[in-house]
């Protein structure tokens, strides 16, 4: 489950952390347990982008049905 800090994340910033995540782990020089909390950190990211993702999909859905039925009612 994400935190409240991790909601309040925009896509932008949630992407730039994931990215900087991905970095840190593919460098490697961690220890097993930093490995895990940066791997477990990706995830929560990856699931705040996922949403938003999601999110722009629905509202895109929408207005496509929208100006689609404006168009038949022509």
């Amino acid at each position: 489950m994400s935190s409240k800090v991790d909601e309040a994340l925009s896509y932008e910033q949630a992407r730039d952390e994931l990215i900087e995540v991905v970095r840190r782990l593919e460098a490697g020089g961690s220890t097993l347990e930093g490995s895990l909390g940066l791997w477990e950190r990706g995830e929560e990211l990856a699931k705040v982008c996922r949403r938003w993702l999601e999110g722009a999909r629905e509202r895109l859905d929408a207005a496509l049905a929208e100006e689609a039925e404006e168009e038949e009612g022509e």
